[in-house]
């Protein structure tokens, strides 16, 4: 349902462009502005932009088509900032300037699309109800598709599994950049982009039906169980997939551990996705910093490569003092970020690199904790748990981190991150109950010298 939703978003992309394509926008405005001869950190350049800009909304203001109220709030809001900006410059935009000037005029554009398109709001309605079918149809299918990976993995090697899906969802990430930049959605141009949601759409298709043919969950079921008993579980662990229960029914020392975890995880995400929302304003405009950089590439590919290692030392170190150690790390590097200066791309891609690390280590478990404190059969229960947690820090930071930093500039931003991360680190010293049995090394030895002669 979610790629066929998405494939259907390529219709109100086409119908939106042709709709821009007929007005002026793009022949008057976005052409000047984005021009491919035109260096764009020029500052005479921009000056003939908004020479342009005043023009239209001269004109826009003397034949009634806006009020003179929305005229002098353009003035104010859009036009004065630019000048200011330009005139305290020198010949070439730094790239702090650049993006602000870029934002500016981005404000404007918007603004002029929606004056020449408001009047017909159909594909508005429609984009809003196919993006809503999209939605709603991945939160579906995200919980439980998760959820499949401790129905079928014994407890004890299960963060190393989910290391195994942090590392194809970074993979996807990747995948995703590439399209970005081959179907050009990343340049400044007004071109429809339908191919991209139908790629997306079958991409999705694909995947599902390679999980059809090759996953049989009933079957992976019956041999995780029987690896347990191969090595030697203790029995309750067996047991427990055939005992229901419910929250209440919980005793009370795992309901309060279920939720000071719940609690740690909603500090987590309240602290790194207001970085992850605002990092791409804040590295321009904050440090002078432009984070598509090489050295930001080599933080992400470190970071990337980290994934599956960190799995391994979670099975070593166990999953609460790896999540701690996580923690840590990602206070420390939040905390410097406060301290840094502009235009330090290697201490600052460090910085990033680090805070990535630490991210891992904690992402990799605590998904894994909460399930471990779940029965057998309701695992899916438990990953929604875990999401209603995340989801709504994430929906909540980007909003609250905005007021924030505009009421006390984007100088906030990373010490925000790091107070959610100390309350996250503070919750999770009282988590208990969330580790596996450890296994005997002979044990796993045995299961491999048994595999080799099946």
């Amino acid at each position: 349902m979610a790629a066929f939703a998405f494939m259907a978003l390529s219709y109100t992309d086409y119908k939106q462009t042709v709709l821009i394509q007929q007005t002026d926008i793009i022949e008057n405005h976005y052409e000047l502005a984005f021009n491919e001869e035109v260096v764009q950190q020029e500052r005479d350049h921009w000056y003939l932009v908004i020479d342009a800009m005043r023009s239209e909304r001269l004109n826009s203001f003397q034949n009634g088509e806006i009020s003179g109220r929305l005229f002098r709030t353009w003035e104010s809001d859009i036009e004065e900032p630019m000048i200011l900006i330009l005139d305290g410059s020198g010949d070439m935009l730094s790239t702090r300037d650049l993006s602000i000037v870029r934002d500016l005029y981005y404000r404007y554009l918007s603004n002029r699309a929606w004056e020449l398109t408001s009047k017909n709001p159909t594909n508005l309605v429609i984009f809003g109800i196919i993006l809503f079918i999209s939605l709603v149809s991945m939160a579906i299918f995200r919980s439980p598709a998760v959820a499949l990976m401790p129905d079928v993995t014994i407890k004890p090697l299960r963060s190393k599994a989910n290391a195994i899906i942090t590392l194809m969802g970074a993979i996807g990430g990747i995948l995703a950049v590439y399209i970005i930049m081959l179907s050009g959605l990343n340049r400044h141009t007004y071109d429809h982009h339908a191919m991209v949601y139908i790629v997306i759409g079958i991409l999705m298709i694909i995947a599902l039906s390679i999980f059809l043919w090759k996953v049989d969950e009933p079957k992976l079921v019956l041999e995780k169980r029987a690896l347990d008993e191969k090595l030697g579980l203790k029995p309750e662990q067996l047991l427990e997939n055939e005992t229901k229960q419910t929250l209440k029914t919980l005793t009370f020392k795992r309901r309060l551990s279920l939720y000071i975890l719940l609690g740690s995880v909603f500090f987590l995400f309240m602290g790194y996705n207001a970085v992850m929302s605002k990092i791409a304003d804040y590295l321009p405009k904050q440090l002078n910093l432009n984070f598509f950089d090489y050295q930001f590439i080599i933080a992400q590919a470190v970071v990337i490569s980290a994934i599956l290692p960190i799995g391994i030392l979670s099975m070593k170190l166990g999953r609460k003092r790896t999540t701690q150690l996580g923690m840590i790390l990602m206070i420390t590097a939040m905390s410097y970020a406060f301290f840094l200066k502009e235009n330090e791309p290697w201490v600052t891609a460090g910085i990033v690199g680090l805070a990535g690390i630490g991210w891992t280590m904690i992402g990799i478990n605590t998904y894994v904790m909460v399930v471990e404190l779940s029965k057998g059969y309701d695992v899916g229960r438990y990953t929604g748990y875990y999401y209603a947690a995340s989801m709504t820090a994430q929906i909540i930071t980007p909003i609250f981190s905005g007021i924030l930093m505009d009421q006390y500039t984007r100088i906030i931003l990373f010490p925000y991150a790091a107070f959610f991360s100390v309350l996250a680190f503070i919750a999770m010293l009282f988590v208990k109950r969330v580790e596996p049995i450890k296994l005997k090394k002979k044990l796993f030895h045995d299961l491999d010298q048994g595999s080799e002669t099946t």
